[in-house]
C-alpha cells in the first residue's frame, strides 16, 4: 500500500516525526503491523484496546490503552474522547493512522479539532462496503483507503492495494 505511505509523506515538523497508531487488537493490530513501511520514518505511539495479542506483539513499544468496549458504547466513546484529548495534546503527533475499529472515532474527532492529519485504512475483511467505524471517520479523514476495489464506492475512498500485496 505505497499510497498509504504517500499519504503520510512530506509531513513537516520535528526532527523525529511523531505518529499515533490507533487500532483494536486482533486483525486490526496485525494489519497495522503490516503497514509498518508507511509509518517506518515516524516515532510511533500505539493506542490500542486490551487484547490477548497486544502485550506480546507490542512488547518494547510505547503503548497507551484505550477504553473498551467501543462498539456502540456511549460511555466508552466519552472516555476515549477524553483520552484522545490528553494523548494528542501530550504526544503532539503530526498524524493519526488507524486501521479501526471504534477507537478511531474518538481519536479522529480530536485529531481534526487539533488539526492533525488523519489517515484511515479500512479492514481487509471489508470487501464490498465499509464498516460503521469507517462511515463515522470518513468525513474526518484526510485520506481513506480501502483494500478491495469493490469497497471504494464513495467519495474520498481510494483503493491502493491491500496488505496482501
Amino acid at each position: 500500500m505505497a499510497k498509504t505511505e504517500s499519504a503520510l509523506a512530506g509531513l513537516a515538523g520535528h526532527d523525529r516525526r511523531r505518529i499515533l497508531l490507533v487500532c483494536s487488537p486482533g486483525g486490526h493490530l496485525v494489519q497495522m503491523l503490516a503497514l509498518e513501511p508507511a509509518w517506518r520514518g515516524f516515532d510511533p505511539t500505539w493506542v490500542v484496546l486490551q487484547g490477548a495479542d497486544t502485550e506480546s506483539l507490542l512488547a518494547g513499544h510505547r503503548v497507551i490503552k484505550g477504553n473498551g468496549p467501543t462498539n456502540r458504547s456511549p460511555g466508552s466513546l466519552v472516555r476515549n474522547l477524553l483520552l484522545a484529548w490528553r494523548v494528542v495534546g501530550q504526544h503532539d503527533p503530526e498524524a493519526i493512522l488507524s486501521t479501526g475499529a471504534g477507537l478511531a472515532v474518538a481519536f479522529f474527532a480530536v485529531g481534526k479539532l487539533r488539526r492533525r492529519r488523519c489517515v484511515y485504512v479500512e479492514s481487509l475483511t471489508r470487501t464490498d462496503s465499509i464498516s460503521l467505524s469507517g462511515k463515522l471517520v470518513r468525513p474526518l479523514a484526510d485520506a481513506f483507503f480501502v483494500q478491495w476495489p469493490r469497497a471504494a464506492r464513495g467519495r474520498g475512498m481510494r483503493f491502493a492495494g491491500s496488505i496482501l500485496e
